[in-house]
């Protein structure tokens, strides 16, 4: 039997549904494979934990995600320091 106008139009919503969901978890899989590379190279660099420190206090404005950023806020700092030390 031959599907309706009507069905075929809710079957390739349907289709586009599922397709913006699949580029929206790789979208969400770059961002968390690039940040996890950044801070990885920054927790090894002194100059590139600076770096990373300062662009997050500058970039990240709401106070629920910088309080997610402490504890790797402190950590980068730590690093940074390690190159001001004799």
């Amino acid at each position: 039997m031959a599907r309706s106008i009507d069905q075929q139009i809710a079957a390739t919503q349907a289709k586009l549904a599922r397709l913006k969901e699949r580029q929206k978890a790789s979208e969400t899989r770059r961002k968390i494979i690039v940040g996890s590379v950044a801070i990885s190279n920054a927790l090894k660099d002194p100059e590139k934990a600076r770096a990373l420190a300062a662009l997050l206090r500058r970039a990240v404005t709401r106070e629920v995600d910088q309080k997610e950023l402490v504890g790797l806020l402190e950590e980068l700092d730590g690093v940074a320091a390690k190159a001001e030390r004799p």
